[in-house]
C-alpha cells in the first residue's frame, strides 16, 4: 500500500500535475493541504475519473484540506476535537478518514508568519489541540499517521542553513516542543531515505533559485502509531514533482507500507 502527503498549493492551478502524478506514482491514499478553494470547487468528478474518492474541507481561497483514496473512503471528520479558530473563523486545517486498512488525517499546520504575531500563538494552540486529537487514534491497533504539511522543522538538520533563520518561525524551539508533544501522544516520525541530496527536503521557495542550489526544509511529516510504522517498507520525497513549470513550492512525501 502507498500512502502520501503533498502540499499541493492551489488544487485548480495544479490538477494537471497532480493527475499526471497520480497516474504515474499510483498512491493508494492522498493528502492534500493548501487547497486554496471552496468544497464546491474541488474537481471531484476529475479526481474520480482518475480513480479516487474525495474528502475535502475548503472555504474559499486560502487552506483547505483534503484526502484521495482509491481503497474506499469512510469514517470521515473535519476538524479537530477543540480546535482553536483564527479570529471568528475555524480555518479548514485538518480532515480525517479511515481509508481501506489505515486511518489517515491530512493536516495543514499554521505558518505562524512571525513570532510577534498572533498567528504564531495560533499555530502553537492548533497544535496543543492535534496532541489531544490524535492520541485517541495513535493508541489504537488500526495503523494511523497524521501526515501534511507541519510548518516546522523538526530539527536543525531539517533546515538547509539555520544561521539564516535565527529567532524565526518554522525552528523555534516553542514550536519543536509543541511537535514533540504530538509525538509524546503516541506517533513516531516516518523519514524519508535521502535521494539526490543527503537531507530529505521537501519545501524549496520559489525565490532566489533555491530548489536548484537545494536551499530547503523539510517540513512535511508522516507521523505514525506503532500499527502504522511497523508497516513502513520504505519512505522518500519524490523532488522530481518540485521540478518544471508550474510545480508546487512542496514535493510528495511517499510512504510503501506492508498492507
Amino acid at each position: 500500500m502507498r500512502v502520501a502527503t503533498w502540499n499541493i498549493n492551489s488544487l485548480k492551478a495544479r490538477l494537471d500535475r497532480l493527475l499526471g502524478w497520480l497516474e504515474t506514482a499510483e498512491p493508494d491514499v492522498v493528502c492534500l493541504q493548501e487547497l486554496k478553494c471552496a468544497d464546491a470547487d474541488v474537481p471531484i468528478d476529475a479526481l474520480a475519473a482518475a480513480g479516487y474518492e474525495t474528502a475535502a474541507w475548503g472555504l474559499g481561497r486560502w487552506n483547505g484540506v483534503a484526502i484521495l483514496s482509491r481503497v474506499g473512503i469512510a469514517d470521515i471528520r473535519r476538524g479537530l476535537v477543540d480546535q482553536p479558530a483564527f479570529g471568528d473563523e475555524t480555518e479548514p486545517r485538518a480532515i480525517t478518514a479511515t481509508c481501506g486498512p489505515v486511518r489517515v488525517q491530512s493536516l495543514y499546520i499554521p505558518n505562524g508568519r512571525d513570532v510577534a504575531d498572533p498567528h504564531f500563538p495560533y499555530k502553537l494552540a492548533f497544535l496543543k489541540a492535534l496532541a489531544d486529537d490524535v492520541r485517541a487514534n495513535a493508541a489504537g491497533d488500526l495503523p494511523f499517521a497524521a501526515l501534511g504539511d507541519y510548518n516546522i522543522c523538526p530539527t536543525d538538520d531539517d533546515v538547509w542553513d539555520v544561521d539564516e533563520w535565527p529567532g524565526t518561525t518554522h525552528v523555534t524551539k516553542d514550536e519543536r516542543d509543541a511537535l514533540d508533544a504530538v509525538k509524546a501522544a503516541g506517533l513516531a516520525d516516518v523519514y524519508p531515505r535521502a535521494l539526490k541530496h543527503p537531507q530529505p527536503f521537501t519545501f524549496w521557495d520559489y525565490r532566489n533559485l533555491d530548489f536548484p542550489k537545494n536551499r530547503g526544509l523539510r517540513i512535511d511529516l508522516a507521523l505514525a502509531n506503532p500499527a502504522f510504522a511497523a508497516a513502513v517498507t520504505d519512505a522518500y520525497v519524490d523532488r522530481n514533482e518540485r521540478k518544471g513549470k508550474g510545480a508546487s513550492d512542496h514535493a510528495p512525501l511517499v510512504v510503501d507500507l506492508d498492507l
